[in-house]
């Protein structure tokens, strides 16, 4: 393969994003116990790549990644925890991994706190964290991997300004069915020309905030 002009900039030695209701954090140990009032409910994982999770399944699927602010290296990634400003609780977490350093590409991953849904924190959250891919950690691309019947994720993909780049039919094995696989994506020019305009006073097509 030819030698692209993308070159990942050094990792940030910390890593905390502020918005005006939330604190995104790496995770941390200490955060796993309160991550199964989420992770371990059916209906918060009927849409996930996972089957609900005990503390010790988290800790073998993300374990690797607390603390991490690195996107590099055959497991890296960082995952963040979505903290409620206003009374400090965790209300869900992201991901950021999955890099591809010759396309200067990662993936997003969100959950959320069923109790957290119907306020915008998801958005708000997703948000910020695009923001630091893009401005942090100096990514070009970023995709998001949802399942077809999971509309909640793709509206909230499509407010922060994914566009659905794929739609594979029945691409999966999942829960019992044969389960599509909408592929998002959005660049870093076009997440630019997107705060540009907000800035601008030009606001993004209105919808239900998640």
């Amino acid at each position: 393969m030819a030698t692209t002009p993308f070159t990942l900039p050094p990792a940030p030695s910390a890593l905390r994003l502020e918005t005006p209701r939330l604190v995104l954090r790496l995770l941390e140990e200490a955060d796993i116990p309160a991550m199964t009032a989420y992770r371990g409910d059916p209906e918060v994982c009927r849409f996930l790549p996972f089957d609900p999770q005990s503390a010790d399944d988290i800790r073998g699927r993300i374990g690797h990644l607390l603390g991490s602010t690195a996107l590099d290296g055959e497991r890296g990634g960082v995952a963040l925890a979505v903290v409620r400003a206003a009374d400090d609780v965790l209300i869900g977490d992201l991901v950021l991994f999955h890099l591809d350093a010759d396309s200067g590409t990662a993936e997003l991953g969100w959950v959320t706190h069923p109790a957290a849904r119907g306020h915008g924190l998801a958005t708000e959250a997703v948000t910020a964290l695009i923001d630091a891919a893009f401005e942090v950690y100096g990514l070009r691309r970023l995709v998001a991997r949802i399942d077809g019947d999971n509309t909640a994720s793709r509206a909230l993909a499509a407010r922060v300004g994914m566009r659905e780049e794929a739609h594979l039919i029945q691409a999966s094995w999942f829960n019992g069915r044969w389960a599509d696989e909408v592929d998002t994506a959005i660049l870093a020019d076009e997440w630019r020309a997107r705060r540009a305009g907000a800035t601008a006073g030009v606001r993004p097509p209105a919808g239900r905030l998640d």
